[in-house]
């Protein structure tokens, strides 16, 4: 396996300090025990997982993932020629009525699957030649994922760890991935929140908790800056997708991030909003945006000084 240089040096993912010291799967036994009254979302449901109940996301301790492949769909940074190992998590704890991936994030689509197997998801991934470890929708897995990561680190694992996450994340636990993960790519989604409680399963508190996130991880790990080979090792990357009749409130969104972030923060504003799942029962999204839509949102953000957009 040949591995890319960032700076003079052959870059290291920032979990393996804590591999080494032991602190890795420390931080997985208590992020486990915390779900014995779970926290580890904002839901902030407080049943025992451990012991077989399932919280608002629909998942126990029982670990369920639907796909681990490359995946070629990402951002060009994170996929290079060989694609992201992305690990697809079944199960969610935010639920939009709009979701895309439904059928895993609602329905639960998956096989079920030992601490061990993802492990060796992990290193399958790296020795196909991925770039990266993509974990798609991973919060309420995460002490599964930091448990597993400490197992392939001792067994070779050597990439970067993408955590893909819809933006609404508790601050305990992103303190606790301090050191952990290298690369948050992290939703922006709503920023007003009456829209975030009508589409977000009652999520009104999104916009404030989103915000808050975010900071917490630019503070973690930077702005996002490729290497000279393009790709992107560490630091925050966002996505907003453009929603139709402006219902996430786009131009304040951006205009959040252009007032509290680097002007050079990536952001990916995305157009490929199209009705999915329960959308068509919410007539003010049951429709694909307008090329005005978006071609507003990324003038905005350019008015904005934002230098660092992808447009896709």
């Amino acid at each position: 396996m040949v591995f890319a240089e960032e700076d003079e040096g052959v870059f290291e993912p920032a979990y393996l300090k804590l591999h080494r010291t032991g602190e890795l799967a420390e931080r997985g036994k208590k992020l486990w025990e915390m779900m014995k009254s779970c926290t580890l979302c904002p839901r902030m449901c407080e049943v025992d997982r451990v012991a077989g109940e399932k919280g608002f996301c629909r998942a126990s301790a029982e670990l369920v993932i639907s796909s681990h492949h490359p995946h070629f769909g990402e951002e060009r940074p994170l996929v290079g020629r060989r694609g992201s190992g992305t690990i697809f998590f079944s199960n969610c704890g935010l639920r939009c009525v709009f979701c895309i991936n439904w059928q895993i994030s609602h329905g639960g689509a998956g096989r079920k699957r030992s601490i061990e197997d993802l492990a060796d998801m992990m290193l399958q991934l790296q020795e196909i030649g991925c770039h990266n470890i993509n974990v798609v929708t991973p919060t309420h897995y995460s002490p599964h994922i930091l448990l597993a990561l400490d197992i392939a680190a001792g067994r070779g694992l050597r990439l970067p760890l993408v955590y893909n996450t819809c933006g609404w994340e508790n601050i305990e636990i992103l303190e606790m991935l301090d050191g952990v993960v290298d690369v948050y790519l992290a939703d922006f989604k709503y920023m007003d929140p009456e829209m975030a409680r009508r589409h977000l399963a009652d999520a009104g508190e999104y916009p404030g908790a989103t915000q808050e996130a975010i900071l917490e991880m630019h503070r973690q790990v930077g702005v996002a800056k490729p290497a000279e080979d393009g790709l992107i090792y560490r630091g925050l990357m966002i996505r907003h997708l453009v929603m139709p009749n402006d219902v996430a409130r786009t131009k304040e969104v951006i205009g959040w991030i252009a007032d509290n972030l680097p002007s050079d923060t990536y952001v990916n504003i995305m157009r490929q909003y199209r009705p999915m799942h329960k959308a068509f029962d919410y007539p003010e999204i049951s429709r694909r945006i307008t090329r005005r839509e978006y071609e507003e949102a990324i003038g905005y953000a350019r008015e904005r000084g934002l230098t660092n957009l992808d447009e896709r």
